[in-house]
């Protein structure tokens, strides 16, 4: 979409508007470099970067109206309204000062005068930057060329890791000293595995067989940058990942429907989902997942060599054992060659053990090797009967409360911590219960989405003939799969809605794309992606509103 010429005439007015935003990163970075100083120069690099953005974006938007003023106007509603989710994000939290610390993201008084006074040297970086990015051997490397033609994704990606990294300092606080808390995530057992030298799982699970090295050295290398505040580092790896996902369903549209309006609204749709919102935020195994299963999906995509997919599989299978199918599966359907299929489950099956025993090696009695099956008996407390009742309820949390969140259910059981979850099997003598939509907003979202599920399911059926359809079987056979695993398995099961989120999306994607250009389901989509919004947060503020009086921690830190 845009290109890097004649930014320099938008370059004062892209100074002035990257401000606030400069304003709010160098805010944020004074937490981990308090000295004046060290404030003024994180500001001159924030602001010459965001300097350049901003000029770059207007020049992009500049050319979209010259070229397209509808999609340019749908583009601009899109990106005005993700970015306002940043400072609505704030004011959701600032009522919660025990959660959230709003001065985390205001620069003390000795800080203010330095940090103006370095915009002014930004201006000139940045103008130097630009006569940088006009040089030809700039234009014609790989790093321009991927910024030239994802632009759009990367954008969408960047705003909603805002928002996820925000509500990650909120619901990640070494308060919440208990797991189970938020729709039964392990929070504290991952907070403490991956930022904390407590790498134990005390658990003892094998289901996790080498996470901690895939994992921590991510967040070695984050917590240097936030000089060594590895905690916080473990929150933006959260909120980086699920922002990585938000990209790669761009990346994924993009690629195969081909039109980058599509693909924006698309890749929003996705990270405005209950699921995103939630697991971008709440630190826990299955977002890594997501993205990983996203990633070897477009190296299927762009035909990348199996080496490549070998990577992701064995990464797959090191967070979490039973995601590898996924990667089986997506194979399966859309390469169709048996013998490069067995060869790479042989490769990924023998590398595995080696990784297993490295990560042991590294971590010691970190956690049981993935080959001791008699631990497995250890989840039996995580397996119920499949009855046609939990099977209702886990196709509503799949289908609808994946995408539209319901009021969460509350859950007080003489535990530390009021629970808020989605779903809850039947435990002891409690009913199997889940959450209800009790707002006209989420209602009528709800019958929209049922709606749009039902218009890609006959979309698909009417176009199956037509269309190499390896892809979207591939997405069945994920939900089948994790449909059939969790109508046994799981206390709340929207915990595991990661795994099949991203699947319904690209389904839908894909069957829909026959209407891809149409004006009409465009501004359809961009509507209710504005209203999804709107609700989805308000779970968000549900969360923060239940858990708020039991927690009695002024700083997030």
């Amino acid at each position: 979409m845009p290109r890097l010429r004649s930014l320099d005439k938008r370059l004062p007015l892209a100074w002035l508007l990257g401000i606030p935003a400069t304003y709010l990163a160098a805010s944020f970075m004074e937490n981990f470099y308090a000295p004046a100083l060290q404030v003024a120069l994180w500001a001159i690099l924030i602001h010459s970067l965001v300097t350049l953005f901003c000029a770059y974006l207007l020049d992009g938007l500049a050319r979209e109206i010259r070229a397209n003023r509808a999609n340019a106007l749908l583009t601009a509603i899109l990106f005005t309204a993700l970015a306002a989710i940043v400072p609505a994000s704030y004011y959701l939290a600032k009522p919660f000062p025990n959660l959230f610390d709003a001065q985390a993201f205001h620069l003390a008084p000795a800080a203010r005068v330095p940090f103006f006074a370095a915009l002014i040297p930004a201006f000139p970086a940045a103008m130097v930057a630009t006569t940088v990015a006009r040089n030809k051997n700039w234009k014609e490397s790989r790093i321009h060329k991927f910024i030239e033609e994802n632009f759009d994704g990367l954008l969408v990606a960047l705003l909603f890791f805002c928002v996820y990294l925000l509500f990650a300092s909120v619901f990640n606080r070494p308060t919440f000293d208990e797991d189970d808390i938020f729709f039964d995530a392990d929070g504290r057992l991952y907070r403490w595995r991956f930022a904390t030298e407590n790498v134990r799982d005390y658990y003892w699970r094998p289901a996790h067989p080498f996470i901690l090295i895939v994992i921590r050295p991510l967040v070695a290398i984050l917590a240097f940058i936030f000089n060594g505040d590895a905690l916080f580092a473990a929150f933006t790896l959260n909120a980086l990942t699920a922002a990585l996902c938000v990209f790669l369903i761009w990346i994924f549209v993009k690629g195969s429907v081909g039109i980058p309006l599509y693909a924006a609204l698309i890749s929003a749709l996705f990270g405005a989902s209950a699921t995103q919102f939630v697991f971008g935020s709440v630190m826990e195994s299955y977002i890594h997942l997501s993205a990983v299963a996203l990633a070897f999906l477009v190296l299927l995509l762009k035909e990348k060599p199996l080496w490549l997919q070998i990577i992701a599989g064995l990464t797959a299978f090191g967070i979490t054992i039973s995601n590898v199918a996924q990667t089986f599966i997506a194979h399966f359907f859309v390469r169709r060659n048996l013998k490069q299929l067995i060869a790479y489950g042989l490769i990924v099956a023998a590398l595995s053990v080696p990784l297993t025993l490295l990560n042991n090696v590294v971590y010691p009695e970190s956690q049981p090797y993935f080959w001791d099956l008699s631990l497995l008996e250890g989840e039996g407390h995580n397996q119920f009967p499949a009855t046609l009742q939990r099977a209702e309820y886990l196709a509503r949390v799949m289908t609808l409360h994946s995408f539209v969140a319901p009021e969460p259910l509350t859950i007080d059981d003489e535990f530390k911590f009021t629970k808020v979850w989605m779903f809850r099997a039947s435990i002891k003598r409690d009913p199997m219960r889940l959450a209800n939509y009790e707002t006209a907003l989420g209602d009528g979202l709800a019958l929209v989405w049922a709606g749009l599920l039902l218009l890609g399911g006959v979309l698909f059926l009417k176009n199956f003939r037509k269309w190499d359809n390896g892809f979207s079987l591939a997405f069945i056979a994920a939900l089948l799969f994790y449909f059939l695993l969790h109508l046994r398995y799981g206390k709340d099961v929207f915990l595991y809605s990661a795994n099949w989120t991203y699947a319904i999306v690209l389904f839908l994607a894909l069957a829909w794309r026959e209407l891809a250009e149409k004006r009409w389901f465009q501004i359809l989509l961009l509507v209710f992606i504005l209203l999804l919004i709107v609700n989805n947060m308000s779970l968000l503020e549900t969360m923060m509103r239940v858990v708020a009086p039991t927690v009695n921690l002024p700083k997030w830190k």
